[in-house]
């Protein structure tokens, strides 16, 4: 695999030019830009020394609805390391550009909290292809290092939307995603009652994007969703995420994991509501769903992983 250290955090901006540049014809032949097919790239990119900045954090927690501590949120060190998967998304080796590509599933490992005033040494590097009944799939595995301890790590699994050839499906199971071993779990009943009900507004997306970097046009507003197939902005599926562990933080040990699965998108604005239920093991599901109508936009699962007390985190004051 290719090892590229950065010098410091690529801007997100002029990446995300490039990686929107395949929708234009023609450009995926210029060899610095995404789009030229084949397979996904063996690359690793890495990038050290991240801090959080406190203000830009504090706007986070807000947004999501997590308490300010003296340690990052558990989907925090997701959105640190963004730029390196939008540079890498970006590069001119990948074979397909990141605009348009819809988010399966996610799953992050929380090894221990992790302070603010800690460093992170981030990596990132992206899985194979898989066939998928409506295209391919593949993962970015994300890795966040203090003084060469792993910490934190995270894969996201992205679908390229398409038309698989029915030998690829052969070899891949009807539904099965890049993490489909581990995803052996049922979704909250429907019958389980909501614990709360939000109201989401229409510049949800934009306000996300302003803390978390990901200007995606899905998210944006629905004169830039429309192109990519949406009738209006969709939430960001790690703001979901987000908002959920936000609801559950006072439950959720030290070291932990959590996976997600988006389901139907939130077209903004909308009304959802949260429900939680809490399982054998200690592990609590959670899933957040129309308020109107019931259908599922996320199913969620929290697994602890360590067997020792919840340490005590301190508020900021």
């Amino acid at each position: 695999m290719a090892r590229r250290t950065l010098d410091g955090p690529p801007s997100v901006l002029p990446l995300y030019a490039r990686a929107a540049a395949p929708l234009l014809p023609g450009t995926s032949r210029l060899p610095f830009v995404p789009g030229g097919g084949g397979e996904i790239p063996s690359l690793e990119l890495e990038l050290r020394g991240v801090g959080a900045d406190a203000d830009r954090l504090a706007a986070y927690a807000r947004a999501c609805g997590f308490a300010l501590r003296d340690t990052l949120p558990p989907t925090y060190p997701q959105v640190l390391a963004f730029p390196l998967q939008m540079a890498l998304l970006a590069d001119g080796s990948f074979p397909f550009g990141a605009v348009g590509l819809v988010h399966l599933e996610n799953q992050l490992e929380q090894r221990r909290p992790v302070r603010i005033s800690e460093p992170l040494d981030l990596a990132v590097h992206p899985t194979p292809l898989r066939p998928h009944p409506k295209g391919q799939t593949f993962s970015i595995l994300t890795e966040a290092r203090v003084d060469g301890e792993l910490a934190w790590s995270a894969r996201s699994t992205m679908l390229h939307r398409g038309k698989p050839t029915p030998a690829e499906l052969a070899e891949t199971p009807v539904g099965a995603g890049e993490n489909a071993n581990s995803a052996q779990w049922e979704p909250v009943e429907t019958t389980v009652p909501a614990s709360a009900r939000w109201r989401l507004g229409e510049g949800l997306g934009r306000r996300y994007a302003s803390v978390s970097g990901d200007r995606n046009p899905i998210h944006m507003h629905a004169l830039t969703a429309k192109p990519l197939g949406f009738p209006a902005a969709i939430a960001h599926g790690m703001w979901t995420k987000a908002r959920c562990l936000a609801a559950l933080e006072n439950r959720i040990p030290d070291a932990f994991a959590v996976e997600a699965r988006f389901r139907k998108p939130i077209l903004l604005p909308a009304r959802v509501e949260f429900a939680s239920q809490q399982r054998s093991g200690g592990q609590t599901a959670f899933t957040v769903r129309a308020a109107q109508g019931g259908a599922p936009h996320l199913d969620g699962l929290i697994r602890p992983t360590d067997e020792k007390p919840k340490a005590k985190r301190g508020r900021q004051k």
